[in-house]
Order: C-alpha cells, then sequence, then structure tokens
C-alpha cells in the first residue's frame, strides 16, 4: 500500500517587499523549518509575529490543499472481482461472483492473476462432491486465457506458464477439467462455448496433465516404491535362463504385435475420419506431427522384431504400408491445395511429412528382401497412389519400387514375367487418374525412370520397356479422358472414351474395355443418339456366346441384368438393343438382331411366346421400312488444325454423319459453337505446316458422298424406298473429289494432266457405329482413274436417260440432244479421242505397264458406249421435230463415224432387248466399277 499526495497552492496578495525578492532563489524557502517540532527547536513561536517573519515573502492570506489517494497492491477495488476473491464470506453469492468475473476489465484481472486463479481452483475442489460450479470455473478459467491470449495481455504468458508449474496444486482438477471439456465436445452444436474452448486447448490440457501428475505424485509414490523394490528382488533372485523370463518374452512379443495391429488400425480410422476440421491447420499438422512420429518408432519396431523369416507377420506389415500410405495421401497433408503463404509456413515449421513418410515407406519395402514377393500385386495400388502425390522428390524416390516389383515377380515365377504386376497396375490407374490424381509431369518421370531402370536388366530391357511404353500410352488416354470428362461437349467427352476403350481391346483387358463401353452407352442415351448406343451395346454383347457358360462378374457391370450364363444375358442385350435400334429408325439392323434371336427361341429355348412377340415386332420393322420416311443424313469432313485443339482432334480430319435435316451451314454452327475460338477455313485445299503448327485453332469443313455397292441381291428393280437405306448406312468409305491439274497445261490434250484430287474416307468402323464421327484418310487418283470414272458416270446417264424416256414417251427431248450431241460430235467435247491420245500411245503403257488393267477397263467402257448411244439416237430420231431433223441427221452421221471406228479398234457390243439389256448392263457396269480402298 503507497500515498500519492497531490498539493495545490492558493495564493493570495503579495507585499511589495516579497515581489522585490527573487523567488526563484529556493535557499530562501528550503531553510525553512518542515515540521512543528523544527519550528519549536529554532525558538520560533507557532503564532503571532514570530510566524510573520519567517522568511521575508511569507504571506498570512497565502494557503495550499493537501489531497491523498490510497492504492494497493494486494486487494483490488473492483466489487465483482472482490467478491470472488473472498468467495467464502457469502458463498451464496457464488454463481453471482463467477458470471460477473467474466465481465470484469482485463486489466484489473491479469494485476490480480495468481489470486483469481488460486481462488477458482479451490472453488472447484472445496466441491469436488458437486457438479453444480464446474461449468461455471470451466467458463471462468477460458475466459482468463483468452485475455492472456489477447496481444495487449501478451506479456503476461509467463506469469502463467510460472503458475502452472510452480504454485497450481489442485490434483483433482483434471477430472472436472476433462468432463466439463468432453461435455463441449459432445454437444458440439452449441458452437460458441466450444470455440472458446478449443482457442484456449492449450493451457487446459497443461492445467489438466500438471493436475494429474501431482495427484500421481501424491497417491501413487509410495506404491511404486514398494512395487519396484519387490520386481527388483525377484529379478534379482531369478537367473537369465528362468521359465518365468522364456514365458514372459513370448508373451510380450505377441503383445507387441496385438498393440502394432490395434495401433494401426485405430491411427487410420483416425486420419480417415478428419477428427479436426480442415481449416484448423495447426492442430492437424500437430496431430499429423505425432503420427509420423509414432509410425516412424512402429517402423523400427518392425524391422527389430518382425522382420526375420521366424517372425514376420505378413498381415502387421500389410497394415503398416497401408496406415503409411493412408497418411501420406491424405487431404491436410497436401500442400498444394494451400495458398503460397500458408504452405510456406507449414514447410518452415513443420516441413513436408509426405517427404518424410514416403522416404520411410520406401526404406521399409526395400527391408522387405525375400518377402516383398508376399506383397505382389496387393501392395501396387497403395504404392500407386503414393507416387501419384504431386511431389517431385517423392515421386523420384519411390517410382523405382516398380522396378523392384517387376524384378521380384519376374525372378520369383516359372513364367519369367510380371503379368500379375501388370495387370494390377493397369487397373489400378485407370481408378486413380479418373479420380483426379497423376499429370502430365508423372507420364515423364514415370517413362524416365522405368526405362532407365529396365534398359540396365539383362532380362527385363525388352519386355520392361514395353510394358512402360503401354502405361504411359494408357496415361495418355487417360490423362485426356479425364481431361474432358466433365466438359459440356459431350462428343469429346465420346471420343476421348472411345480411345480408352480401343486401348483395352487392342490389349485383351475385356473387364475394363466392357466398363468404358457402358461409360459410352450412357453418353449417347444422353443425347438421344440412339442408333449409336445400339452399336456400342452390341460390342458388349459380341463377345458372348449362346451357351449355358456362367458369367463371368465383369460381364455383368450392369444391375439392370439378372442373368446366370452367358445365353441369357446376351438375350436381354440383344432385347435392349432391337429397342434401341427402333427408336434410331434403323429397322434393318433390328430385323437381323431379330432373327439370330428368333432362331434361338424357335430351336434352342422353345420359348414360343418370346418368339411370338419377336416375330410380331419384326413384321412392324417391315411396314416400318416401307411406308415411313426416313430422311437421308448428310456427311461431313471436319479438319481440326492447330496447336489449340486437345491432342485427340489436334491435325486430324473426321467424318461426321449429320442429324436429319442438319444442312453444312447448321453443322458447322454447331461446331463453331463448340470451339467457339475457332477460325473457320475458306478453303477445301489441305492446309500447310503453319497452319498446324500454329497455337490457334481451324476447322475445316466440307460435305463427302458416301461410297459404296449395293448388295448383289439388290441388282434387280427394287423400291427406292428399301435401297435408301443402304446408300447412307453401313457406310466406310466417303469421298471428296475436286479437279486439279498438274503439271503445264497441254493445249492439244487437256485430259492429260488433269487429275481429281480426292479424299477416301475410311473408318474403323462402318457409320453409324459406335460414333457418329471417325477419322478419315486420303489419297490422290491418277488422270487414267479419273478418265475411268467419267467413262463409267457418262455410260450411266445415257443408261439412265434412255430408260426415262422408254418410261415416259412424254418427257421433252432437249436434255437428250445436249447429252448425245456432247459425246458424238468432237468439236464440242473432244469425246474420248483424248484419252486415246493421253493413255493408249505406247510411250504411255511402257511408262505405266501396272496400268496395263486399267487401260482395258478403259477400252471395255468406249465399246460399251456405242450400243448405248445407238439406243439413245434411235430414241431421238422416234421424238425429234422437222425443225431439229438436220441437227439429229448432223449427229447421226457423226455418230456413224464413231461406231465405224470403236468396233474396229475394241470390237462389236450388242444389246439383246433394249429396255431389258440395256438395264442389266448398266448394273452389271455399275458393280464391276474401279474401287479405290485406302489400306
Amino acid at each position: 500500500m503507497f500515498l500519492i499526495y497531490s498539493l495545490k497552492a492558493l495564493r493570495g496578495k503579495v507585499s511589495s517587499s516579497c515581489k522585490a525578492k527573487k523567488l526563484e532563489d529556493f535557499s530562501t524557502y528550503l531553510s525553512l523549518p518542515s515540521t512543528k517540532i523544527e519550528l519549536e527547536e529554532k525558538g520560533h513561536s507557532t503564532a503571532g509575529k514570530g510566524m510573520q517573519n519567517l522568511g521575508s515573502c511569507t504571506i498570512s492570506k497565502d494557503s495550499f490543499q493537501i489531497s491523498t489517494l490510497v492504492c494497493s497492491t494486494k486487494l483490488t477495488q473492483n466489487v465483482d472481482l472482490l467478491g470472488l476473491l473472498k468467495w467464502r464470506s457469502n458463498t451464496n453469492l457464488l454463481q453471482q461472483n463467477l458470471r460477473q468475473l467474466m465481465k470484469v476489465d482485463g486489466g484489473e484481472v491479469v494485476k490480480f492473476l495468481q489470486d483469481t486463479l488460486d481462488a477458482l481452483f479451490n472453488i472447484m475442489m472445496e466441491n469436488s462432491e458437486s457438479e453444480t460450479f464446474d461449468t461455471l470455473v470451466f467458463d471462468a478459467l477460458v475466459f482468463i486465457i483468452g485475455l492472456i491470449a489477447d496481444r495487449k495481455f501478451q506479456h503476461f504468458n509467463p506469469v502463467l506458464e510460472t503458475y502452472i508449474k510452480k504454485h497450481f496444486s489442485a490434483t483433482l482438477a483434471y477430472t472436472k477439467l476433462t468432463k466439463v471439456l468432453r461435455t463441449y465436445v459432445d454437444n458440439a452444436a452449441v458452437t460458441d462455448q466450444l470455440f472458446k474452448a478449443m482457442k484456449s486447448l492449450e493451457y487446459i490440457f497443461k492445467f489438466i496433465v500438471r493436475s494429474r501428475i501431482l495427484f500421481n505424485q501424491y497417491v501413487g509414490f509410495s506404491m511404486i516404491s514398494f512395487n519396484f523394490l519387490t520386481v527388483n528382488r525377484t529379478v534379482i533372485s531369478m537367473g537369465r535362463d528362468s521359465e518365468l523370463i522364456v514365458s514372459a518374452y513370448w508373451q510380450t512379443s505377441k503383445n507387441t504385435m496385438d498393440f502394432l495391429m490395434e495401433t494401426f488400425i485405430m491411427f487410420k480410422n483416425l486420419i480417415g475420419k478428419n477428427v479436426y476440421p480442415s481449416d484448423w491447420v495447426i492442430m492437424n499438422m500437430m496431430q499429423n506431427k505425432v503420427f509420423l512420429r509414432a509410425i516412424n518408432q512402429y517402423a523400427d519396431m518392425l524391422n527389430k522384431k518382425f522382420l526375420d523369416q521366424t517372425n514376420f507377420e505378413l498381415q502387421l506389415w500389410n497394415n503398416y504400408f497401408h496406415l503409411a500410405v493412408a497418411f501420406l495421401t491424405q487431404e491436410s497433408l497436401q500442400l498444394e491445395n494451400f495458398s503460397s503463404t500458408k504452405r510456406c509456413k507449414i514447410l518452415n515449421k513443420y516441413g513436408d511429412m509426405r517427404r518424410q513418410i514416403g522416404f520411410e515407406i520406401r526404406d521399409m519395402w526395400y527391408n522387405l528382401g525375400q518377402h516383398k514377393i508376399k506383397f505382389i500385386p496387393e501392395m501396387v495400388g497403395p504404392m500407386l497412389e503414393m507416387t501419384l502425390i504431386p511431389e517431385t522428390e517423392l515421386r523420384k524416390a519411390t517410382i523405382p519400387i516398380f522396378f523392384d516389383m517387376m524384378q521380384c515377380e519376374f525372378h520369383s515365377t516359372s513364367t519369367r514375367g510380371f503379368q500379375m504386376f501388370e495387370n494390377e497396375i493397369i487397373t489400378k490407374l485407370d481408378h486413380e487418374v479418373e479420380g483426379g490424381r497423376g499429370d502430365e509431369q508423372y507420364k515423364v518421370l514415370f517413362d524416365k525412370i522405368l526405362l532407365e531402370h529396365c534398359r540396365k536388366h539383362k532380362y527385363l530391357a525388352k519386355n520392361g520397356e514395353n510394358f512402360v511404353k503401354l502405361v504411359v500410352r494408357l496415361m495418355e488416354r487417360l490423362l485426356d479422358y479425364r481431361t474432358i470428362m466433365h466438359d459440356e461437349n459431350k462428343e469429346n467427352r465420346m471420343s476421348c472414351t472411345v480411345n480408352v476403350l480401343n486401348f483395352y481391346k487392342e490389349i485383351e483387358r475385356e473387364e475394363m474395355y466392357i466398363r468404358y463401353l457402358y461409360k459410352l452407352c450412357d453418353l449417347h442415351k444422353e443425347c438421344d443418339n440412339y442408333t449409336e448406343a445400339a452399336y456400342t451395346l452390341l460390342l458388349h454383347a459380341k463377345l458372348l456366346k449362346w451357351s449355358e457358360e456362367p458369367c463371368a462378374a465383369h460381364l455383368t457391370q450392369r444391375d439392370g441384368y439378372q442373368a446366370a450364363t452367358q445365353g441369357q444375358l446376351k438375350d436381354q442385350l440383344y432385347q435392349e438393343i432391337i429397342h434401341y435400334f427402333d427408336k434410331g429408325k434403323m429397322w434393318e439392323e433390328a430385323i437381323a438382331l431379330g432373327k439370330e434371336l428368333a432362331e434361338q427361341y424357335e430351336n434352342e429355348m422353345f420359348d414360343y411366346e418370346q418368339l411370338s412377340e419377336l416375330l410380331k415386332k419384326q413384321a412392324q420393322f417391315y411396314e416400318n421400312i416401307v411406308k415411313v420416311i426416313r430422311p437421308k443424313p448428310d456427311y461431313f469432313a471436319v479438319g481440326y488444325y492447330g496447336q489449340g485443339f486437345p491432342t485427340f482432334l489436334r491435325n486430324k480430319v473426321f467424318i461426321y454423319r449429320g442429324k436429319e435435316y442438319e444442312r453444312r451451314e447448321d453443322f458447322e454452327a454447331r461446331l463453331l459453337t463448340q470451339f467457339p475460338n475457332a477460325e473457320k477455313m475458306k478453303t477445301t485445299s489441305p492446309p500447310g505446316e503453319n497452319i498446324k503448327n500454329s497455337p490457334a485453332q481451324y476447322i475445316q469443313c466440307f460435305t463427302v458422298k458416301p461410297k459404296l455397292d449395293l448388295p448383289s441381291r439388290f441388282h434387280k428393280p427394287v423400291s427406292e424406298q428399301i435401297l435408301s437405306f443402304y446408300r447412307v448406312n453401313e457406310v466406310q468409305r466417303f469421298e471428296y473429289s475436286r479437279p486439279v491439274r498438274k503439271g503445264e497445261k497441254n493445249p492439244d490434250n487437256e485430259f492429260a494432266n488433269m487429275w481429281i484430287e480426292r479424299t477416301i474416307y475410311v473408318t474403323g468402323y462402318k457409320l453409324p457405329g459406335i460414333l457418329r464421327w471417325f477419322e478419315v484418310k486420303s489419297v490422290e487418283i491418277s488422270p487414267l482413274e479419273n478418265a475411268i470414272e467419267t467413262m463409267q458416270l457418262t455410260n450411266d446417264k445415257i443408261n439412265n436417260m434412255v430408260q426415262q424416256h422408254l418410261s415416259d414417251p412424254n418427257l421433252p427431248i432437249n436434255p437428250l440432244s445436249m447429252l448425245l450431241n456432247g459425246i458424238v460430235d468432237p468439236a464440242v467435247m473432244g469425246g474420248f479421242t483424248n484419252y486415246e491420245k493421253a493413255f493408249f500411245t505406247e510411250k504411255y503403257v511402257y511408262d505405266h505397264p501396272e496400268d496395263h488393267e486399267k487401260i482395258e477397263k478403259l477400252k471395255d467402257l468406249i465399246a460399251w458406249q456405242i450400243p448405248f448411244l445407238t439406243e439413245g439416237i434411235r430414241i431421238h430420231g422416234d421424238k425429234v421435230t422437222e425443225a431439229l431433223r438436220p441437227f439429229h441427221e448432223r449427229m447421226e452421221a457423226c455418230f456413224k463415224q464413231l461406231k465405224e471406228k470403236v468396233e474396229k479398234q475394241y470390237g462389236v457390243r450388242s444389246l439383246v432387248s433394249s429396255s431389258h439389256k440395256i438395264s442389266n448392263r448398266s448394273r452389271s457396269s455399275q458393280s464391276s466399277q474401279f474401287h479405290f480402298y485406302l489400306i
């Protein structure tokens, strides 16, 4: 306690003699008596003139006041805080005092920190039989810890630490503090107090731990001393080979294994459950630090006690690897997901714990020695999951484990291969990449590291390199697929899906192949592409037999199919496929499958009821073919040029099957909507390298014509409604033609250097198929082939016009006149004379011996043109008017000369019956025309 004096002078009038004095001279007043005793000792009177003569400037009218302020360092003047500190004097107000404490100014509380804490814990301990005040005391403690955490009072942290270590003495406080804390955690819906408690958790646990230590010291010391003496005497009395020691050793080993097994499972569960919210970064990192230290200690125990041949425990080691990988791959350790600032703070304080545990996993794997083969293929998946973590050093350190696995299986099996490892890594890689793991850098590292290891191995060089290339190809397709998996453009998703399923078909992974077939089928159904959905399911059906063989698990990947045998599953698939073909108006395909299914119903299953229903459907399909109008789809060639497109489109050309009534302009608009940054090319010529290597996007689009031969059964008069389907479906070849001139122009013979550049599109599947588009290739056609095709088209045109005039005598004659005159009059087009000059010379035959058959084909076509022209001129003569008679007579004269020349050089061709033979000959010519295939 101390006094503060405050002096206040009140000055009255001052005499002239005082004014003359220099009041600044301190000697005039410091020598004056300061107390009554000093005054009397100096012989001065305490009244009258004696007082007035003390100092020459003292005036009776001057005066001053003294005020005092009493301050205490032991007793507070705050009523609420004082009530808590003196709580025993009035226990009825205890609850009120505890609540009021949390409203007291922080500065007042921290001044009396030790007294306040002593009071709180005394209240808790002196009411240990009751829980009345536990929550209030806990809340008050949280309030005080929160005050000290405030920046304003941070310098009181050492005071609190000192209190806990030296002055805190509540031995049973841990039970009550733990109980209240657990109550708050169990009732997490009440968030306010829980959040405050979590913020103060560090010091709450320090109080709990210190209390428990004090309790153990108080209660357990005498018992520990007694037990220690007893055990020590017993051990001294036993020999090293005592049965008690030996049995205890085995019991301890088993107990250790049980402990480790349970701990590994418990840790894995805790890691998987995310005990703390993701935004509690520090708490999660502290927990992970504890986990990491414990896992590393347990790893040492595994190496010491459970690695040798006698004591090796497969399941224990398996649990360790699964725990370590689960720890490494947990979300809270994926630093790339944090902001750069937070990531730097974590790395500075805790380091990258993924790398630490990853290196430990690597070392533990290599420690296994001869036991490694026991973990293949089961550990391939977890190891793959670890290597896919996007941390470069971790990847470099752990990818070589795969080569070690390949070696282990190679040397441990009689087949001298690593088929189990290969199958497992392909299966797991598909799931991991689809789940979001893996990137281009991983693909490059995987390729580089494993190729280096394989090429150094005497026996794995070739097979290992093939395996690495296989996995890299798979990763390319899977990464493409994942990139567009959630793309709004479903056509791109379909393309990537087909790339993946074709890869699995190529390497004969039937399970994965079927999995992606159904992904593709679902995409088609979402887009109402029922025809393509049917063809996709048909690929699955073709893998099955009409037999009683049981269905393997991978064959029935859809819950909707209830089939025990392959025959039953194939029946269900056919029913669904026929339904989709019906919705897609592909009734011819539905009928073909129906016939195959009807054969089973009639002769194998004897299910006449199903047969009856199926035949009714087929009857309806036949009726639809004849009566329902089906618009012919157009086909378009689309080129995607430039580096701006994804790899599965870049610098490639595709054939697209248009939708019903879709014009090229509409199709182009749809394409440009999907690629808004693309530029439409204005030419159909192949682009140069500058376009292909450009970072931009260029789209080239033009209409192509399906090229196919009608089935032989249609070489007779058939309804166009029936034929129209085969003209635009089941097509695998398409063409786009444009005339080009190569070399210098020949004024005497324009056909000699006239070429037709024709792009032939040959697809892996016929269109329509499992997609509405397929990639294409191109070839150039020579002038001789151009001449053959032109001659064939001319003959067909003459035949068609003759047939029309025979069917309808009232047709106008002018088109026939122009056609005939353009052929027989050399002055108009030059006829086929120019072909003779270009291709029938000795020089051409000598220079192009490979064209012998084509030359003979052209000669045959020229010879057969004469009877066609004969019939055409005859009809023209019957219908010509008198005004056009001179024109007809001149045309006859020209034809007579032409006929004599052709029959002399190329032989005579004759028609028995005009209408019948011309029709048949035309079809024969059409069916024997030269076809171009692209291999």
